[in-house]
């Protein structure tokens, strides 16, 4: 690939896909956001010896300057930066406008001026909305139910606008509910998980605090969405293409508590509150991937499919979280939008 960039790198997704790229021995560049810290997000916590091999650059999607900056020289560009919190974005729309709209625009801009050969931009199962037929192909309409969605549609259409307008090298890659370690506890499964770690098993069984317990989910272990991110960035014919990442599998949110519980030996009961809940128009309540069009195009296939191997992404994602340094920073106790 020549000099990758991936954009969101301190995040879940991009710190696994930085991990990934440097063991595949690729020239990586790592734009993370800029703090007053000096904080590299996740990349703090991923082997020192991954780290030593990535070039590091802070700054903000939003400023095309930085942005441009960042992609001059890169020949292959990841573009993850986004906010994806679903509740913080009924408080502060403007700022997902800010990010997910512009930044990506100016991540399409730069690649056009600078004549990047591949830009794999991230999408997310939630364009689509609660599903009106099952398994969710491509075709399906766009649905966006909260305003987060309703930028990741317009952040995808820029992408692939440039594309025609412009013959920018654009694949959209649209991933349904990844999961795995590290992942913020604003998602179910760490919230779940966190909240059992913290119980204190003599105390009876333990309550779970959620929202809505009936929607159902196509879980993807991160690694399999990692290899699908690998696999767009390799395949000429996905240039223009929009390509789902799922494992064709859905389970709801209640039977998803109960499978972590049995996975950690807790008994548990689900409190519904109030507070966690989505506005009733804007829950999602089934998504369900169809992913026929990533295996034919792109040859690729989760290896964490069906129960079982939703199962054996559990057991690893628990592994990660049961260390009690891995849990430093997450609060349990509260709920963050």
């Amino acid at each position: 690939m020549s000099k990758v960039l991936v954009t969101g790198a301190g995040g879940f997704i991009g710190s696994h896909l930085v991990e990934k790229l440097v063991a595949e021995g690729e020239d990586v560049r790592a734009f993370v956001e800029y703090d007053s810290r000096g904080s590299w997000g996740w990349l703090d916590d991923v082997d020192p010896e991954i780290c030593d091999a990535v070039e590091v650059i802070a700054g903000d999607v939003r400023d095309s300057h930085a942005v441009r900056q960042a992609m001059s020289g890169c020949d292959t560009v990841f573009h993850l930066a986004a906010l994806i919190g679903i509740p913080y974005s009924y408080l502060a729309p403007e700022s997902y406008v800010d990010t997910n709209v512009t930044g990506t625009l100016n991540i399409v801009q730069a690649a056009t001026d600078l004549g990047v050969g591949r830009v794999v931009h991230t999408s997310t199962s939630e364009v689509y909305g609660t599903a009106q037929y099952v398994p969710i192909d491509e075709a399906h309409p766009l649905n966006p139910q909260s305003p987060y969605a309703a930028t990741k549609v317009g952040a995808d259409q820029i992408a692939l606008s440039y594309g025609r307008s412009f013959g920018t090298p654009v694949t959209v890659v649209r991933p349904f509910n990844t999961f795995g370690p590290r992942q913020s506890a604003r998602a179910v499964i760490p919230t779940i998980i966190t909240q059992l770690a913290a119980h204190d098993r003599n105390a009876g069984p333990a309550t779970i605090r959620l929202g809505a317990t009936a929607p159902t989910r196509d879980f993807t272990f991160v690694a399999d969405t990692v290899l699908g991110f690998l696999a767009a960035a390799d395949t000429d014919a996905a240039c223009g293409e929009v390509i789902n990442l799922g494992t064709n599998f859905e389970i709801s949110v209640g039977e998803t508590a109960q499978a972590i519980a049995a996975e950690m030996a807790v008994d548990i009961q689900i409190e519904t509150e109030d507070q966690r809940l989505r506005p009733d128009a804007s829950e999602v309540e089934r998504l369900w991937c169809d992913n026929s069009k990533a295996a034919a195009m792109l040859g690729w296939q989760p290896t964490h499919v069906g129960l079982e191997g939703f199962r054996r992404g559990l057991a690893a994602t628990i592994d990660w979280f049961a260390a009690p340094a891995n849990r430093v920073g997450y609060k349990a106790h509260l709920y963050n939008v």
